[in-house]
């Protein structure tokens, strides 16, 4: 492998991805000096003026996974190095990176992992099929056919594979189908929690860094959405840069690569994640000082706004006014005439399966706290409560039963809209969908806590499953407020990303050379505030945004998607509420005073400090349990949370028949098992002369307590016997009634034949099976003749059924 790398990779080769870094890095350098000052300005006028949306019903957890780890277990890893598959533990931390181990041992004696994997930018994959058509687009002419055996021979035939345009790939396989679902949904929400690498909170450094990317790949021609904007700000920058450099090396390098087909697609992983770790290594220093240099700046012109607050926004006004007469006549014509007809189209795509994604939240969520009510009924009280809720408060960040919701927005589909709009692919929305309902969904679980600890500590454990289902009450509606206002803002903000790009690209040649005049309108002392290629950007946003207002707005009203009204306002009906969210996540382990299972503790360490850390997905073995593969699904689920097969809530889930996902969530009303809870069913064995209506009345079981029946239920069971029994021989007289008259006739001479020998053969002792129709027998509507040959043929061993009310059989 370092021998393919360094042939193709010379000194020479090596100076020009330098060369090309530093050059992308310098463009990129100075736009982001500029767009670092414009963020700081629109941050502190929004400090300084307010505003913002509707107040959140729900409370927030600053940090969740403190103290936890997601997940961990045994996967085979191939090894490049020797191409072998060995054994690995596997331990997925609260960070979501993926570290490999040489063996549980290891990892519990702090050693530092053999591999460490940031899954940004990666994708999941289970099948080798999937795999094979990604790396046959990786170098152009170079294709192996899908039935072709691959580089790499996998070791079982349940794969996980970790694929990447530019970086190293990583190939796992498990034992069991089950075992590579669970793994597969763990892997996906490690990609999903790795590329939403740019923190929300920080106000200045996250715009300008969105915004100066935009506008460097406008420059380069690049317009609409992009699907490596993932990750750290330095691994964006490396995305950027093999943007354009990893074609140039493959257009070079690619025809002098040898060997067999797939051969030379190994070879050109191996140099591009060569190449992709060197830039990145640049990117990342260079990101850090240009950073630091911004930062270094940030009170001085902070200090300068704040005290030209006035004259800057007055400025801006002015100047805004200007461009809008020149652009706004251009932008309302290409508005009418190319987008506002494919606004409510777009807005439909995107709006039903998220709609959808959100509703599985909520019944995901019901389903567990109604769990927690069965439980508390079954057998326990306030000592199970806080085992219960250790579970429950950990919901958000399962990836296995979080993975219906997450399924139902990965059916997004922009085909047919993405050609003209130049999006490259609906995977951007679609994990900025996943994101928002796993915050919804941590959101109402923490809002129930809080709501619990409240009404434990007012009322005491007296009906403890009343309360929990007054708490969940309340969270549901706070949720369904919450998760409509969450949805209309993503719905705007996706329909921005879509169309406000296309009308830039439109805009931009004839609008473009027209803006370096309104500079001089500008003073010097705020033009580091305002750049007109900003004004001029959001005089086109102004222009669209009525129409997508509207048509969220009329969304809304339809109530199509379970979406409240602009004009209905939520009041907080728990006031002192919000006080609780101040408060830390409640310790229900620790308030109940309950002992933590194994399963609880026992997984993953902090980076080798020793100090254990609870487990979100459960994976951990019991003492005397034999672990043959090492694999996960040998190893027992953990009881606190039932996994996928494991538990009551889950078989439920599995025998659940298929719901319309557009109906409302189902109400604690329509759920059987509260019902069966209420009308317990109980049965009984009634003697076979038992006469008269149960169905008013009465029943004693064996415990001598009288039960009111208030519905009847007759199960009858076939109970076997042998085939030569006589109400076997009466059950097989049914099937010959049909038989032809010829076949009747002779069947029954010849069976009257074998038994007159039968009886003279005998020694005086009488046969025990001779018997013989009973003349007290009432005649049948049909004729006797088929019904003589039936118990006749009977005796000699053929396969018939006698009827018991037509034929009675005496036994000598």
């Amino acid at each position: 492998m370092g021998d393919v790398v360094s042939s193709h990779l010379d000194e020479g080769k090596r100076e020009m991805i330098t060369g090309k870094t530093r050059d992308v890095m310098r463009q990129f350098s100075d736009v982001y000096e500029q767009q670092y000052a414009v963020a700081l300005f629109n941050s502190v006028r929004y400090e300084i003026e307010g505003g913002g949306g509707p107040q959140s019903q729900l409370l927030h957890r600053k940090d969740p996974l403190a103290g936890r780890s997601i997940f961990s277990g045994n996967l085979f890893q191939y090894l490049e190095e020797n191409r072998k598959w060995r054994n690995r533990f596997v331990s997925v931390p609260n960070n979501y990176s993926i570290n490999l181990y040489e063996s549980r041992t290891a990892q519990e004696r702090g050693l530092h992992p053999k591999i460490t994997i940031n899954c940004a930018g990666y994708r999941a994959l289970t099948s080798m099929e999937e795999y094979i058509e990604l790396i046959n687009n990786s170098l152009p002419g170079i294709k192996s056919n899908l039935g072709s055996s691959p580089f790499i021979k996998c070791a079982t035939q349940f794969p996980l594979i970790l694929w990447h345009p530019y970086a190293r790939h990583h190939y796992f396989c498990v034992m069991t189908e089950k075992e590579q679902q669970k793994w597969h949904a763990v892997l996906q929400d490690c990609v999903r929690h790795c590329n939403n690498g740019l923190p929300e909170d920080c106000t200045v450094q996250t715009p300008a860094f969105t915004d100066t990317v935009r506008l460097y790949r406008q420059a380069q021609g690049h317009y609409g959405t992009w699907d490596m904007m993932c990750g750290t700000p330095p691994q964006i920058l490396a995305n950027l840069v093999m943007e354009t450099l990893h074609p140039e090396l493959r257009n070079v390098i690619g025809p002098r690569l040898k060997g067999k087909t797939q051969q030379r697609q190994r070879n050109w992983m191996f140099i591009s994640d060569a190449v992709y770790r060197q830039v990145l290594a640049q990117t990342t220093h260079q990101y850090d000082a240009l950073l630091e240099g911004c930062e270094s700046q940030k009170v001085l012109l902070d200090v300068r706004l704040r005290t030209n607050m006035d004259q800057v926004i007055a400025s801006k006004e002015h100047v805004s006014s200007k461009i809008r007469a020149l652009v706004l006549p251009k932008a309302e014509s290409l508005l009418k005439r190319s987008v506002q007809t494919y606004i409510s189209s777009i807005l439909e795509a995107l709006m039903e399966p998220t709609s959808r994604g959100f509703a599985e939240v909520r019944e995901v969520f019901f389903r567990e706290v109604v769990e927690i009510s069965k439980n508390l009924l079954n057998g326990g009280g306030k000592e199970k409560l806080g085992e219960h809720m250790e579970r429950l408060s950990m919901l958000a960040f399962h990836p296995v039963k979080m993975q219906s919701c997450y399924e139902k927005v990965e059916e997004l589909n922009l085909e047919g809209l993405q050609q003209r709009f130049d999006v490259s692919s609906p995977s951007v929305f679609v994990s900025r969908a996943q994101i928002l309902m796993r915050e919804q969904m941590d959101n109402a679980v923490h809002t129930f806590e809080q709501l619990l600890q409240q009404s434990l500590a007012a009322q005491g454990d007296n009906d403890l499953c009343k309360t929990i289902q007054g708490c969940q009450d309340r969270v549901l509606k706070k949720y369904d407020y919450d998760s409509s206002t969450v949805r209309k803002k993503f719905f705007r903000e996706a329909l921005l990303q879509i169309i406000i790009p296309y009308m830039l690209q439109q805009l931009s040649p004839s609008c473009t050379p027209e803006l370096p005049r309104f500079k001089e309108l500008i003073f010097a002392d705020f033009s580091r505030f305002l750049l007109v290629e900003n004004l001029f950007e959001e005089v086109v946003l102004q222009s669209v945004t009525k129409d997508i207002m509207m048509a969220v707005k009329e969304a809304a009203v339809q109530r199509r998607h379970n979406l409240y009204r602009d004009s209905i306002v939520m009041t907080n009906s728990d006031p002192n509420l919000h006080l609780l969210g101040e408060n830390s996540p409640v310790d229900w382990a620790a308030k109940f005073c309950s002992e933590e299972t194994e399963g609880s503790n026992s997984s993953g360490e902090d980076g080798g400090s020793g100090k254990r850390r609870k487990q979100v997905v459960s994976m951990i073995q019991l003492d005397g349990v034999p672990l043959p593969y090492e694999s996960c699904l040998e190893v027992p689920g953990v009881e606190l949370i039932p996994e996928e097969g494991s538990g009551a809530s889950n078989a439920e889930e599995d025998d659940e028949p298929n719901v319309d996902p557009c109906k409302e969530p189902k109400s604690p009303d329509s759920v059987e098992e509260i019902r069966d809870l209420i009308n317990p069913v109980v049965e009984v064995v009634l003697p076979d002369d038992a006469h008269g209506d149960t169905t008013n009345g009465t029943v004693s079981p064996d415990d001598d307590v009288q039960e009111e029946v208030s519905h009847v239920t007759t199960v009858v069971e076939d109970v076997p016997h042998d085939r030569r029994s006589p109400r076997s021989l009466l059950r097989q007289l049914v099937g010959n009634r049909n038989q032809e008259a010829e076949k009747e006739e002779a069947a029954i001479k010849s069976a009257i034949e074998e038994i007159d020998l039968a009886v003279q053969e005998g020694d005086g002792k009488q046969t025990a099976a001779s018997p013989s129709v009973s003349p007290s027998q009432p005649p049948l509507a049909t004729d006797s003749s088929p019904r003589e040959e039936a118990v006749r043929k009977s005796l000699n061993g053929e396969d018939t059924v006698i009827d018991a009310v037509e034929v009675e059989v005496v036994v000598a």
